[in-house]
């Protein structure tokens, strides 16, 4: 589809107009509060930023065949069956994990860490973290991949198999090399020691790949994205994976439901927030036809590693 055609089509125009009311509505709330509103400005600076990394992977992809993965679908009534299904069970996780870690550690298990990416305004034990990473990696990545692995689905009908494992390790190496140099601009693991870079680094790389890389890479991308393909048409199947990416982050740890100007607001932060990496994350896949592209180009290492070893390197104390 030319960039002509994309741009006259409905869900695109209308994603556009979303956004444009999120900005105006985020900054309306925002009002005397700095750092949301800085937040409201960053969101539209990766935004564009991120749309212009998207331009050169689509570049060295131009000779790749457009994947169909709504072929990758069940017919389309057992396809709604089954969105709607993995969505109320993901509400289910997302909402008990919430109640859970308020329980037990007077936060909610979120799909990242307290501090992730932003700051952390308190230490969280080792223990803390790996509930964390135990409950998201086992009730969202390896409960679900089971389940349809079990229905039936092969690893190529989950977007989990490489068709062109050479230009595929390419989009990851460039895609990577340019998020890796974003990373660099602030704080970020090389400002560590040695010994924290190599065993924060690990520590980290792990606890992210099962707290929050492979349930995003399942629930959404390798589950839900060729059942959004058989629902509707591949550039609105594209634009609901790059929605459903905030959608599965509602309950960050920065997120205030105690009255509902706070509850607008951080609604449209998480939007605003997450949809720009949900955008590049969910073309990586319609593209490629390979959710792993996405993991290891644009999550795991970057932004995980390069900057949350820092989180992790305190939080488990490594000196």
């Amino acid at each position: 589809m030319s960039l002509l055609a994309a741009v006259r089509q409905r869900s695109l125009q209308i994603a556009f107009g979303a956004w444009v009311l999120l900005t105006v509505v985020g900054f309306a709330l925002s009002r005397g509060d700095a750092s949301a509103r800085f937040s409201v400005l960053w969101s539209c600076g990766a935004l564009a930023v991120l749309l212009i990394e998207i331009g050169i992977a689509a570049l060295i992809m131009r000779r790749r065949p457009l994947p169909d993965l709504g072929e990758r679908a069940p017919a389309r009534n057992i396809a709604i069956q089954e969105t709607v299904g993995m969505w109320l069970y993901g509400a289910i996780v997302l909402v008990a994990g919430r109640i859970i870690g308020l329980h037990y550690f007077g936060e909610g298990i979120a799909l990242h860490l307290n501090g992730s990416l932003v700051g952390a305004t308190r230490v969280q034990s080792p223990i803390e973290v790996c509930t964390w990473a135990a409950y998201n990696g086992i009730l969202l990545a390896l409960i679900p991949y089971a389940v349809f692995r079990r229905r039936g689905y092969s690893n190529w009908a989950l977007n989990l198999k490489s068709a062109n494992l050479k230009n595929d390790v390419l989009v990851i190496i460039v895609v990577l090399a340019m998020s890796i140099g974003l990373d660099l601009t602030g704080p970020n693991i090389f400002r560590l020691t040695s010994h924290q870079q190599i065993v924060g680094g690990s520590l980290s790389f792990v606890v992210y790949l099962f707290g929050t890389d492979l349930p995003v890479m399942i629930f959404i991308y390798s589950i839900l994205l060729p059942r959004y393909e058989k629902l509707c048409s591949p550039l609105t199947a594209f634009l609901v994976g790059a929605a459903s990416y905030p959608t599965m982050h509602i309950f960050e740890s920065w997120t205030r439901y105690d009255s509902p100007s706070h509850a607008a607001l951080s609604v449209v932060l998480v939007y605003l927030t997450f949809f720009p990496p949900g955008l590049m994350k969910s073309f990586l896949t319609v593209r490629t036809g390979n959710a792993w592209v996405h993991l290891w180009a644009f999550h795991a290492i970057s932004p995980h590693v390069t900057i949350d070893t820092r989180l992790i390197v305190r939080d488990f104390n490594i000196r």
